[in-house]
């Protein structure tokens, strides 16, 4: 059975999949994982001091895999933890500011002169429209998984 999907659609969604497979080919060349790449990337932009609900909310990450990801990268020498009240706070070592300078900075960088490559208009239209369909994505899928319940 085929079912049918609009073209643009299936074309928008093989460009998101095919970004992700970019930033996964990104990860891997660091050496780390997906989820130790996005903690990196959230901590080397947010900076010291963060917290691993910071990292879920910015990085769309469980708060299990965030956890399990810190952990590792504190293993590695990464990152520290200090306890700050009940939170903990997430510190880079100097080897993990090391390894981000080297490795974390030049994708951000990337990121910025791509999309700065863009007209000023088109920047805020990209934004725009891809805001408004994560919205009416959110509020379908709403609808969607209570009745898939």
């Amino acid at each position: 059975m085929k079912i049918f999907q609009e073209e643009v659609l299936q074309q928008f969604n093989h460009f998101y999949k095919e970004l992700d497979d970019l930033y996964h080919e990104i990860s891997t060349a660091t050496g780390l994982s997906d989820s130790a790449f996005d903690v990196m990337y959230v901590v080397a932009t947010l900076g010291d001091g963060c917290l691993q609900r910071d990292i879920c909310r910015e990085a769309f990450v469980s708060k299990q895999t965030v956890n399990s990801s810190v952990r590792n990268l504190e293993k590695k020498g990464f990152l520290l933890l200090e306890q700050h009240g009940r939170d903990k706070q997430i510190y880079l070592t100097d080897q993990g500011k090391e390894f981000s300078e080297q490795k974390i900075r030049p994708v951000i960088q990337m990121e910025n002169e791509i999309f700065m490559d863009l007209e000023p208009e088109e920047r805020k239209e990209f934004v725009r429209l891809f805001r408004k369909y994560v919205d009416i994505f959110e509020r379908h899928e709403k609808i969607l998984l209570e009745d898939l319940k």
